[in-house]
């Protein structure tokens, strides 16, 4: 469940204080202007402010406000132009079908341009059924856009407020989801369950982690000026140098579970990752009350229990039983969990501490590691070209909502189109997963709507409960637009019914004319969903490309930082991330081809298995540097750098022939023969952590090996249909 669904945290989320900012700024606003006019005037003035509130989201202040400006100018811009059009009837048609294709083409710009999207389709429906003067026209705008700066001034005003508020939320959400990532690793140590399905459950959820990560440090690490700052700040970097421990406790699962399958050992090791899940959600619940947090679990009982686990083992070696690899995992685990427990400990003291200033890497350039959003209009220009899936959307959309219209005048009763188009506007998505997955919660979260309103306007029709119902409608739709879009479906059906009962307390048809509208949008959005479709396979050779040139840029950083050619991690964090956001893409991709029908879907299991390997390198290379850190004293470093040098240039020859056999850059001659094994020269090492740096790099080249083998199988099945997909989109 996630964690913003449980009342525990529910109330301290950033969801819920968008739906309480959203809800108080909307219904004041709206209020505000019903003191000093009439109903109709100040609903006016309330939808434009419910366009701008569709852009306020945790961001940065003057990104927020840049974000919001915009919005207000767009839809105003919009209202005024659909306004003047409405009296001439095709013209207004026309206009309605490029303002969808115009705005459509804004999701080049990204995640973030989504609501500015939505906000843009869902004015002008609101605008289509007006029939107005040019004077009345413009009066109407003014009032609009009134609305609007109104609640722009609020949300600025609160967001400068709450500004350590929200990074702290945001922080938050990242510490549960890194909980709920330790979770998932804790049933590896379960034989009950299967270790495949596991792997895949891992990967996606790291794509979903990766996403908060960087919420976070768009927050946090763009401007950190004070004591308040510095400790969020800390808080980041430690939860993000965890995350990489973390990362180091994979292991050979299987192997573990052969030799250890009747030893309470595996129940021990589980129990200590849940100990270790529940203490990082600790220090995210203090961090949502603005607390500092304190260890308040012990994990000793369990370390005893490995300890003796240990001896048990040791015992039956030296008795001649075969126990040396058992011997070998169960000890690198317990070196690693001691590391973590370690961390997360640090994690508290981070939370604990004021720091006068925020030392964390003084001077460097933070952009790398940022969200980067550039509105240019060549980018737009660009994607004029039917091999884009963004045009291809935005054609989608145009042709879709042309049809709602011609529907919508077709109908019989007094059909209102713009309900009808509303909702292919809210169902119609880039993706045939995210435009099935919304289809199905438009049309549940309408009909409980429809009837729950119908209940209140038959039972409970008071003023003073239908504002109530108003005011909790209104905080519930943006509380769960992300995270149950369902139930802000729900919400949202609520709210502009109740709104409408208001403005039209007489029609008695109200509800049925818009499940019926709701039904003919849902299949007009269906059928279009087809049309001009962009399935994911297609983009599966750029996304693949796209994971092998970051895996090899990182290899590249982490070896220099592994071998000490560089001391500084900053260019490692960096590539990092790269490749965990290039993974994380290329998860999100698979997931939504697996919602699309069964002739769309290709290679399923080998993208599965190619995500893993990747995943498992970056892996290796995180037990590499514990390894060298956990083993530093007399470190042999002429033998140690000549073993990761050499693998080094053994896995990126590896990479560079399965880069150039996808279209990369082509590698060197020798990066297409066969890897030899490690050179025996480099067996007999008198070091303690020699053993483990032989057995990890072992494992580091068989995995790259076999991220060869999948790319090419992945190749063979998407190839003959992805002719379009090697260019860039």
């Amino acid at each position: 469940m996630h964690y913003a669904l449980n009342p525990r945290t529910f109330f301290y989320s950033h969801y819920f204080h968008l739906g309480l900012r959203f809800g108080a700024g909307l219904v004041g606003i709206t209020f505000l202007a019903l003191q000093f006019t009439d109903m109709e005037t100040a609903m006016t003035v309330g939808i434009g402010a419910l366009c701008t509130a569709l852009m306020d989201m945790p961001s940065p202040l003057r990104h927020k406000f840049n974000e919001m400006l915009a919005s207000v100018l767009l839809c105003s811009a919009v209202t005024l132009l659909i306004s003047l059009c409405a009296p001439y009837y095709w013209l207004l048609m026309t206009t309605l079908v490029l303002i969808s294709f115009f705005a459509s083409m804004m999701v080049v710009y990204g995640k973030k341009s989504m609501p500015l999207q939505l906000a843009t389709l869902f004015i002008m429906t609101m605008s289509m059924e007006h029939q107005m003067t040019p004077a009345q026209a413009f009066h109407h705008v003014g009032l609009f856009t009134l609305g609007a700066i109104a609640y722009l001034a609020y949300a600025m005003g609160v967001a400068w407020l709450l500004r350590h508020r929200i990074k702290q939320q945001v922080l938050a959400e990242a510490l549960f989801e890194l909980a709920a990532y330790i979770d998932i690793k804790a049933d590896f140590y379960d034989v009950r369950y299967n270790l495949t399905e596991q792997f895949n459950k891992l990967v996606r959820h790291q794509a979903l982690l990766a996403d908060r990560q960087q919420a976070s440090r768009d927050l946090i690490l763009r401007s950190h000026q004070n004591r308040k700052d510095a400790i969020v700040v800390q808080v980041h970097v430690c939860m993000l140098d965890l995350y990489e421990l973390i990362l180091s406790t994979h292991t050979d699962y299987a192997q573990l579970r052969v030799h250890l399958v009747d030893s309470p050992a595996m129940k021990t090791l589980h129990d200590i990752a849940y100990k270790a899940a529940r203490d990082i959600e600790s220090v995210a619940y203090a961090v949502t009350r603005k607390l500092a947090s304190y260890a308040a679990i012990s994990y000793e009982p369990e370390l005893d229990a490995i300890e003796a686990h240990l001896r048990q083992l040791q015992a039956e070696a030296d008795a001649g039983k075969p126990r040396q690899e058992a011997l070998a995992v169960l000890r690198a685990q317990r070196n690693k969990i001691r590391a973590i427990i370690r961390m997360i400990g640090e994690l508290h003291v981070s939370s604990q501490r004021i720091y006068e200033g925020t030392p964390f890497w003084v001077d460097a350039d933070m952009q790398p590691f940022l969200s980067q959003q550039k509105y240019e209009l060549q980018l737009m220009r660009s994607h004029f070209r039917m091999d884009s899936p963004v045009f291809r959307f935005s054609l989608r959309v145009a042709m879709a909502i042309a049809c709602g219209l011609a529907v919508g005048s077709l109908l019989p009763y007094a059909a209102h189109s713009y309900w009808i188009v509303l909702t292919i506007v809210i169902i119609l998505k880039p993706s045939f997963s995210m435009t099935k997955q919304r289809r199905s919660d438009r049309i549940v979260g309408t009909v409980i709507g429809c009837v729950i309103t119908a209940l209140i306007l038959r039972f409970f029709n008071w003023p003073a409960f239908i504002m109530a119902c108003l005011v909790l409608s209104t905080i519930a739709t943006p509380t769960f637009i992300y995270l149950r879009y369902r139930y802000a479906a729900i919400a949202v059906s609520i709210m502009i019914l109740l709104q409408m009962s208001l403005v039209a307390p007489h029609d008695t048809n109200l509800i049925t004319e818009r499940l019926i509208d709701t039904f003919i949008g849902a299949a007009v959005a269906t059928v279009f969903s087809f049309v001009l479709a962009n399935w994911e396979y297609l983009s599966l050779p750029r996304l693949i490309r796209q994971v092998l040139e970051t895996n090899l840029s990182y290899m590249e950083a982490s070896f220099a930082l592994l071998q000490g050619q560089s001391h500084n991690d900053f260019p490692y964090r960096i590539q990092r991330k790269r490749l965990m956001d290039s993974l994380s893409g290329l998860s999100a991709a698979l997931v939504r081809m697996l919602d699309e029908p069964a002739s769309k879907q290709r290679a399923v299991e080998d993208i599965n298995l190619f995500i893993v390997q990747n995943y498992l390198l970056v892996a290796h290379v995180a037990a590499l540097r514990a390894i060298l850190r956990r083993h530093a004293k007399d470190i042999p470093a002429d033998a140690v750098n000549a073993m990761l040098h050499y693998s080094h240039d053994q896995v990126g020859r590896t990479l560079a022939a399965a880069l150039a056999r996808h279209g990369g850059t082509a590698p060197r001659k020798a990066g297409m023969d066969a890897l030899t094994p490690i050179p025996s020269s480099f067996a007999e090492v008198p070091w303690s952590g020699w053993p483990l740096v032989q057995r990890r790099i072992r494992l580091l080249q068989a995995d790259a090996d076999k991220i060869i083998i999948h790319s090419e199988a992945i190749m063979r099945d998407v190839a003959p249909g992805a002719t379009a997909a090697g260019r860039p989109a």
